[in-house]
């Protein structure tokens, strides 16, 4: 399997190989190689019109395709890139992912899993987090109750107790702060790498109180969120009449990042994607949780939404249910997802009737080179 992804930060395209199989009721996920390609400055702009809409949905797809080239494997998954996420009265209404997988399978020849998310808004759910999906499987006899981490641009967790799974996105991840940079260095800086802006500042309290104040910290779950919401001009908005060095507004974005996670968070707390590589953020959700990297339960934290894609796909394949109605609120089980085919007629696996109920991670094999080559 080849999961692809572009999150709600734009940093890059990742891509991740597993190797993957059914044992009864167990899906055994064993990781092979993962790696992160540039994502072109070109397509970071909003479209503005339907032309603009079909430039980026052909070029999206071509970045991808050229991506998923350069690996091996059977079947290609891509989560696409999402560029809307329509929510009104906390209702998912729609939700919009280009990247079309048409080029992705001309460029491989392999059947494409894509479009993963529209199925369960369809079923009255928030197609969101899916990442729910993978951490309900993984996470089913974890001793004890834990909570999955995912910080993107948008933070979001799965809580996983005897008493059931729920999953939410719990505000902004690195959405404001990755604002806050790019306005704060003409565009030139998308990110505040390794913190050093946030850890030479201090916390603004006035800043802190208008931003907790938004009223979606206080929606009851299931919930989602996105940067139609947390973007740069809720920004300027909240920042109105203020005045401070750059440093204490990414101290305080961060801060407020970290408060809004952990608020959420029950039992061991087990972190991945792109902000764990924030130490400033990571050591103050330390202080509050007791916070673990996915890598130490064998899946790399920095490739965990591609390796979760790559599962996404891997369940269509087999006709099997890949979303979690109490994590995004759907009317029921869904298989999601359309298939475009590859090089050679489509033939499907008998599908599979019994449901899985759990996941494990085999041993990690390789790790890749960034080129689609693999090294020991």
């Amino acid at each position: 399997m080849i999961g692809l992804i572009s999150g709600t930060s734009m940093d890059a395209v990742d891509v991740a190989v597993a190797d993957m199989s059914l044992a009864g009721r167990t899906v055994v996920l064993t990781p092979v190689e993962h790696a992160e390609h540039p994502f072109p400055e070109d397509l970071r702009r909003p479209p503005t019109s339907a032309a603009d809409l079909c430039v980026l949905d052909t070029r999206l797809g071509q970045v991808f395709a050229e991506v998923a080239a350069r690996y091996e494997g059977d079947l290609v998954s891509s989560l696409g890139q999402t560029v809307h996420h329509w929510v009104e009265d906390g209702r998912c209404l729609g939700t919009l992912q280009l990247g079309q997988p048409a080029w992705i399978a001309e460029a491989t020849g392999l059947p494409v899993v894509a479009d993963l998310r529209v199925r369960d808004v369809a079923a009255g759910g928030h197609g969101a987090p899916l990442a729910s999906t993978l951490d309900a499987l993984w996470l089913a006899d974890f001793d004890g109750p834990a909570t999955a981490l995912n910080i993107g641009g948008i933070a979001n967790v799965t809580k996983v107790s005897p008493e059931g799974v729920i999953a939410y996105d719990t505000g902004p991840g690195n959405a404001l702060m990755d604002a806050a940079m790019t306005v704060l260095s003409g565009g030139l800086r998308n990110q505040d790498t390794d913190g050093g802006f946030a850890g030479r500042g201090r916390v603004r309290a006035d800043l802190l109180d208008r931003l907790l104040a938004d009223p979606y910290y206080a929606l009851p779950a299931p919930k989602s969120t996105g940067k139609e919401h947390f973007n740069r001009a809720y920004l300027d908005r909240v920042t109105e009449g203020l005045t401070m060095p750059a440093e204490d507004l990414l101290a305080t974005l961060t801060e407020l990042t970290a408060r809004t996670i952990a608020a959420e968070c029950e039992g061991t707390v087990i972190g991945s994607g792109g902000g764990m590589r924030n130490p400033v953020l990571v050591e103050s959700l330390g202080r509050r949780v007791d916070l673990r990297t996915s890598d130490e339960l064998g899946l790399p934290a920095e490739a965990k939404e591609a390796y979760l894609a790559a599962l996404l796909g891997f369940l269509t394949w087999h006709g099997l249910p890949a979303n979690v109605p109490s994590a995004t609120g759907a009317a029921g089980p869904r298989p999601l997802g359309s298939i475009t085919p590859g090089r050679y007629p489509l033939r499907l696996p008998e599908p599979v009737i019994t449901a899985v109920t759990g996941l494990t991670i085999g041993r990690r094999e390789r790790q890749s080179d960034g080129r689609g080559h693999a090294r020991a």
